[in-house]
């Protein structure tokens, strides 16, 4: 499965690294996600589908 982000629709509210920090970022100037792990696997994969789930814009998505 491959994480995609759309940082035109991300509102900057870092659900997603406060979901796991080792799959999401936050950038420095606008507060808008950075992937950083764009295939995770295991229990990353897991905690990517929750990422999804809590993101208030649904900026993030998985798919494959």
């Amino acid at each position: 499965m491959k994480i995609t982000a759309d940082v035109g629709r991300c509102v900057g509210a870092g659900q997603c690294v406060l979901t796991e920090p080792a799959l999401f970022d936050q950038s420095e100037d606008d507060g808008t996600v950075i992937v950083l792990v764009d295939e995770p696997e295991g229990v990353l994969l897991d905690h990517a589908r929750e990422a999804v789930r809590v993101c208030p814009s649904q900026a993030i998505s998985l798919s494959g």
